[in-house]
């Protein structure tokens, strides 16, 4: 009991909020507990700042009273699931009244009804989310695990607290939450739970698709999404969560000559990518980068294998996926201009190429270059050094051109806050040379540093060099 103690002891800011929490409940006779994924966090030496909150009584009424004495900046009630939100510096509070619920066979909406601790345990998903604390000032610490789940938290177990076919047949999205977690904890699911989701895969049909995107989106941004994506396909939640992956699977071999399995190199890509960055949107275009390739397939007797085009048919792809996904426009826009473009840099390190091409590519890509470049690099899946080496410096090239293209296009909207006419009419000289040279002087001291990027620091700076000039 010490241990836990002193883990929700550690943070200075979450421990006041237990105790005011704790103290309350308290005064209003309520039986107070932390649960969820906060405790399985605590255990596993991770920090979170969601904090769930359940009492045995009026969860409203108690989720009211301390928004007050906290000081909550938002407050949100949901008085038919007896559950309120409110948020706090960078912290999200869900308060919930302890209940149990039953499904109807078509909808993961709950019948509610009200009960205590050990029911609401039940009724979670996976027994590492089954664990309760108690905050009240005389049972600080005092653990409720009656499904073992610290032991399956040591054990890196995703087990439901119910038979599996219960729990994923009441609510299918904890089908996706188990392939999520198992990415997101590094765990194992279950055997009996893993065949149960291949069972009942097509109650996802009931679940809506911002629920699945949402999903999707939180895979992606766990530290190795391939974890998640590879689950989906053995358990074949692939067709209703994102069908187009499953033509990407397997290899076809004509006179002897095979392709790469575009399943198996766009994990390595995402993977890569997550390694690179913590952007969820640069994951996701590494997700889609070769959406279209077994679509523009060809076998070509000389060359081998093809994918044509396969960038641009997969910005139109996109297009289609998104409107079914439900992502924002502005997603649908980015995927579908690094899709398009993820060729690009490569062809560009190829050849001699000039300004203009490299300034062209900055363009199309706009504020996405330096994202381009960073799913370019998580493209390299090839396992042979000496190519990795020659892509590497390639890409190391196009992004030197890129800066330099930048900086020259920079110099040149760059110009004095002192224009031409005002050195002429103040200094009482003739369109010439002169006017030029000291015009130049005064950019590169404001380049230099030397003075601000302002009309009378270099008005100043004007009148303080002119004598050197007019001399010539």
């Amino acid at each position: 009991m010490s241990t836990i103690k002193n883990l929700l002891n550690q943070n200075k800011n979450h421990k006041r909020i237990f105790k005011l929490a704790g103290k309350l409940g308290q005064s209003l006779g309520y039986k107070t507990y932390l649960v969820g994924g906060y405790i399985r966090d605590l255990f596993m030496s991770k920090t979170a700042n969601d904090i769930d909150i359940v009492v045995d009584k009026n969860g409203i009424t108690y989720a009211k009273k301390l928004s007050k004495i906290v000081g909550s900046e938002g407050f949100i009630a949901f008085e038919k699931f007896g559950t309120a939100q409110l948020t706090f510096n960078d912290l999200k509070i869900e308060i919930s009244t302890a209940r149990s619920e039953t499904y109807s066979k078509n909808s993961r909406k709950p019948l509610v009804v009200f009960s205590d601790i050990n029911d609401d345990l039940s009724r979670r998903d996976f027994t590492v989310n089954s664990i309760a604390v108690s905050i009240l000032p005389e049972s600080f610490g005092q653990i409720f695990d009656p499904f073992n789940g610290i032991k399956d938290i040591n054990c890196k177990k995703l087990i439901t607290p119910l038979d599996p076919n219960k729990t994923f047949k009441d609510d299918p999205l904890r089908m996706l939450r188990a392939i999520r977690f198992a990415a997101q904890l590094n765990f194992d699911i279950d055997i009996k739970s893993f065949e149960c989701i291949k069972v009942h895969r097509q109650r996802l049909n009931i679940i809506s698709q911002e629920r699945i995107t949402e999903e999707l989106i939180k895979l992606l941004r766990t530290d190795k999404p391939s974890i998640g994506f590879n689950l989906m396909q053995k358990s074949k939640l692939l067709k209703y969560v994102f069908p187009e992956m499953l033509d990407m699977h397997g290899i076809e071999i004509i006179n002897g000559k095979g392709h790469k399995d575009v399943f198996i190199h766009t994990l390595q890509v995402v993977d890569n990518a997550a390694k690179l960055t913590n952007k969820m949107e640069i994951r996701f275009a590494a997700l889609v980068h070769d959406i279209a390739k077994p679509i523009t397939k060809r076998f070509n007797k000389k060359k081998g294998w093809t994918y044509h085009g396969h960038e641009e048919v997969g910005k139109r792809m996109i297009s289609y996926i998104a409107k079914r996904m439900k992502l924002p426009n502005e997603l649908k826009k980015y995927l579908q201009i690094l899709t398009k473009l993820h060729l690009r840099p490569i062809a560009l390190a190829k050849k001699e190429i000039t300004d203009s091409a490299v300034r062209r590519l900055i363009f199309e890509a706009g504020n996405f270059i330096d994202d381009l470049m960073i799913l370019c690099r998580a493209d390299i899946t090839t396992k042979n050094h000496i190519k990795v080496k020659k892509y590497i410096n390639n890409f190391d090239k196009v992004e030197k051109l890129i800066q330099n293209v930048k900086l020259k296009d920079e110099m040149k909207k760059f110009q004095s806050p002192v224009k031409g006419k005002v050195i002429m009419k103040d200094l009482n000289l003739e369109p010439g040379p002169i006017v030029g040279q000291i015009k130049t002087a005064i950019e590169e001291a404001i380049l230099d540093g030397l003075i601000k990027n302002e009309f009378n620091d270099a008005y100043d700076y004007m009148l303080k060099i002119k004598d050197k000039y007019l001399k010539i």
